[in-house]
């Protein structure tokens, strides 16, 4: 197995939204915002190759959508998502799954692209996966969250005939993470306090343990407990599922893959007076 990064670029969100009930005063001491409050974020995503499998997981933001959508996430950076895979010796016509860890804009808007007056998807030799309880939760939306489920998104992936579902865990409960198999060396964590059933791939690499993050941890400065985002749909799972995780990946020494982090790529854990914070930062080729 090999694994790359691959960055798609940067995006802004408002600070506020990500740090939730945690003070400004606080925040912007590690992540400091612009004039209008927005912090900058990253797209970074994971290339899992594996024998004859290339597995993307997450796409970005991706190119299709107008203007006034970019603006509003100020996109931005020299990286995208076809010349980072380029640059790693790999095209589109390559991958053969694209694992979302959930359908959030910021995580699946690169699975499709638009071609004249078509959505098509982006990767077409792949199978693309979701999970059921995810899909039915993104295409029936709560009004809180719909704004991040885009159907253009969302939508050409099943009728393009390349969706695939992963099956959740049976008796699959919110306060347990529970753990299914992929792939070879691919396991997958389900967590709840995001959005429903988000899927946090967990891989056995040069005999360490290294978890995708998404969501459940977007930065760094989210390690604290209570440091929970705005977007999250049920912040006391968070909190739980934050908690549990934490413990785990400290005994067990994990490294943890940060999608969303603006400077740091992979850390590893400690246990200090305040909690469990960060210990040592590197890249994946570092490892």
């Amino acid at each position: 197995m090999q694994l790359h990064t691959i960055h798609t670029g940067y995006f802004k969100l408002d600070g506020g939204a990500m740090f939730g009930v945690v003070p400004k005063s606080i925040w912007s001491k590690t992540n400091p915002p612009d004039a209008n409050n927005l912090c900058t974020w990253a797209l970074r995503c994971l290339l899992i190759e594996d024998g004859e499998r290339l597995i993307l997981v997450d796409t970005g933001i991706g190119d299709k959508q107008d203007t006034k959508f970019f603006r509003h996430y100020e996109l931005q950076g020299d990286h995208s998502l076809m010349e980072s895979l380029a640059s790693k010796g790999f095209s589109r016509d390559d991958i053969t799954d694209v694992f979302l860890t959930h359908l959030h804009f910021d995580h699946c808007g690169g699975a499709i692209v638009r071609r004249s007056d078509q959505l098509l998807p982006a990767f077409p030799n792949a199978k693309y996966w979701s999970n059921e309880k995810h899909w039915s939760w993104a295409t029936n939306p709560n009004e809180r969250e719909k704004a991040s489920f885009l159907k253009e998104n969302i939508l050409p992936i099943r009728e393009s005939g390349r969706l695939e579902m992963v099956e959740v865990p049976e008796g699959e409960s919110h306060t347990q993470l529970s753990i299914t198999p992929f792939a070879d060396n691919v396991n997958l964590r389900f967590v709840y306090g995001h959005t429903n059933a988000m899927m946090l791939p967990q891989l056995k690499y040069k005999g360490r343990t290294i978890v995708f993050m998404a969501d459940l941890l977007p930065s760094v400065g989210h390690l604290p407990i209570p440091y929970v985002m705005a977007y999250d749909m049920f912040p006391l799972t968070s909190l739980k599922e934050k908690k549990m995780f934490l413990e785990e990946a400290h005994a067990g020494d994990y490294v943890l893959f940060f999608e969303h982090d603006p400077v740091n790529e992979c850390c590893t854990l400690q246990k200090t007076e305040k909690g469990i914070r960060a210990k040592d930062f590197f890249s994946l080729n570092d490892l």
